[in-house]
């Protein structure tokens, strides 16, 4: 087969072509491209495999049960379009929720647990999956993903959970 490989490139190049090598050459771009790509794709799935934690309370689907546990998609937007939303998701995330909140005119009154445990790179594809999972990025002009170094930069803060809804409130949100 070599031998066929090196007959059918001396033919091209008798003829002023050279088309193996540019093939070569393609295929090892296609190939780095579709190893890039996913990755990328893994990097996302880490942030739905995380989800599943909270698929319980805020279903797969992210609509909550209503009067239980409130929805993410659709509001997930609404706290992000806010200056400081960004922050506040992380600090939800990073120290929990509790008191009285209300969403799409649902009250809601529980508490929402820490997830300080998960490591920044976890907590940014879980809040990137979120926001992206049923399109509240696209809702959020300018939208960026969620970085490791951003919730590293308020991990350092210890917050209660009762503080992130003051947090919330200043935000202008119930």
């Amino acid at each position: 087969m070599a031998k066929d490989l090196a007959s059918l490139e001396a033919l091209t190049r008798s003829q002023g072509q050279n088309t193996l090598i540019p093939r070569r050459v393609k295929m090892k771009r296609t190939l780095t491209a579709l190893l890039l790509i996913g990755s990328l794709a893994f990097a996302q799935a880490d942030g739905a495999k995380l989800y599943a934690q909270c698929a319980g309370c805020h279903q797969a689907n992210g609509q909550g049960l209503p009067g239980a546990f409130p929805p993410l998609a659709g509001h997930v937007s609404d706290i992000l379009s806010k200056q400081g939303g960004r922050e506040y998701l992380i600090k939800v995330l990073l120290w929990g929720l509790q008191g009285s909140i209300e969403v799409k005119g649902m009250k809601y009154n529980g508490a929402m647990p820490a997830f300080g445990q998960l490591k920044d790179e976890e907590i940014a594809a879980l809040l990137n999956h979120i926001a992206t999972a049923w399109g509240d990025d696209k809702k959020v002009q300018g939208f960026k993903p969620f970085t490791a170094a951003e919730v590293k930069a308020l991990r350092e803060k210890k917050l209660t959970p009762q503080q992130v809804l003051e947090e919330r409130k200043k935000l202008g949100l119930k």
